[in-house]
C-alpha cells in the first residue's frame, strides 16, 4: 500500500475504498501472507488509522503487516505505528523476490 486512500480522485472516497478493501480483506478466507505499507500508506497502520480493527485481524488471521522505517521516520510516526512492525527497504525488496504474486494499490 503506497497510499492512505485508493485511486486519484477525490480523496474521501479513497479512503472509502480502502476501508472497504480491508474490510472485505480481514473477512476472506485466504489472507495474505504479507502487506507492506508506504509513503502515506502507513497512516493506515498508526494512530488514526481508519483501518486499524480490520488490520489487526488480518494480523490474528497470520498477514504480516510491514511499515516502511524511512516513511514512519518522514512522517514523524515512528511511536504511533499501532499494528505490525516497521521493516526496511531489504525487507520490501526481499519480499519482491519471495512471493510468486505481489499486488500493488
Amino acid at each position: 500500500m503506497t497510499s492512505s486512500g485508493m485511486g486519484d480522485g477525490e480523496p474521501d472516497l479513497g479512503t472509502k475504498l480502502v476501508e472497504s478493501l480491508f474490510s472485505v480483506l480481514s473477512q476472506t478466507d485466504s489472507a495474505p501472507a504479507k502487506i507492506i505499507f508506504m509513503n502515506s500508506g502507513i497512516f493506515l497502520t498508526t494512530h488514526g488509522s481508519p483501518v486499524e480493527d480490520h488490520l489487526r485481524e488480518l494480523e490474528k488471521r497470520g498477514t504480516e503487516i510491514v511499515s516502511c522505517t524511512t516513511c514512519l521516520n518522514y512522517f514523524d510516526r515512528s511511536d504511533k505505528l499501532l499494528v505490525g512492525r516497521s521493516g526496511d527497504m531489504k525487507d520490501t525488496v526481499s519480499s519482491l523476490g519471495t512471493y510468486r504474486k505481489i499486488v500493488s494499490f
